[in-house]
């Protein structure tokens, strides 16, 4: 279903206010170095890409972001994010559809993921890369793991754990794109309590509970 899917600009707005949400929910915690200080916005640009899949993602160009305004602190602290995955330049949602389609098209020729996606292939080889080695290690992945009976296929990832999702493609993208958040960052420990119950959007993220 995700050689088809096309995200549009509703799709990354629902997104956008998800990351605001999870902004402001971080920001009302106070900073968590100096345990005093007050965080206000201090948002940077970004300038993210989506291929074919997103090209609408091309309006989301600022990363929320904070700051601590006590003077010998000055911590900054980003959020967890449900629209960009780490410093990839390419959205989260295009890393996960582009992967899973060329996955889906089996012995796959660098053309044929192109002319699907709009990414080339090297790079979508690389995202395919992280999720069968380095992703399979982190914190985020163990705990997904423990919750899925059966154990999903890493050879297969990302397909094989947005395969255990329920609904259509993009709300099974929302849902996977909540639980990877806290993977987006490095300054926001156990960012996975901010994502939590903020921004219950349905169009984009369906039930972050809900696994088949």
């Amino acid at each position: 279903m995700f050689d088809e899917v096309v995200l549009g600009i509703e799709f990354f707005e629902g997104l956008t206010r998800i990351d605001a949400a999870i902004a402001g929910a971080v920001a009302a915690g106070g900073c968590l170095r100096c345990g005093c200080g007050r965080l206000h916005r201090s948002d940077y640009d970004r300038k993210p890409c989506g291929g074919t899949i997103g090209a609408a993602v091309e309006t989301c160009r600022r990363r929320f972001s904070l700051c601590c305004d006590r003077r010998g602190c000055r911590r900054r602290a980003t959020p967890p994010s449900v629209r960009f995955l780490g410093r990839r330049v390419y959205a989260g949602a295009v890393v996960l559809a582009a992967c899973t389609v060329a996955l889906a098209l089996g012995a796959w020729s660098p053309k044929a993921v192109r002319r699907a996606t709009g990414v080339p292939a090297r790079t979508v080889g690389r995202w395919l890369a992280w999720w069968r080695g380095p992703f399979t290690a982190t914190a985020v992945f163990v705990a997904l793991a423990s919750r899925l009976v059966p154990a999903v296929a890493t050879a297969d990832l990302p397909a094989s754990l947005l395969a255990r999702l329920a609904g259509d493609a993009k709300a099974c993208l929302g849902v996977a794109l909540r639980q990877l958040a806290p993977l987006t960052t490095t300054s926001v420990p156990d960012g996975s309590r901010f994502v939590r119950g903020v921004g219950d959007d349905p169009g984009p993220s369906g039930d972050p509970q809900k696994m088949a």
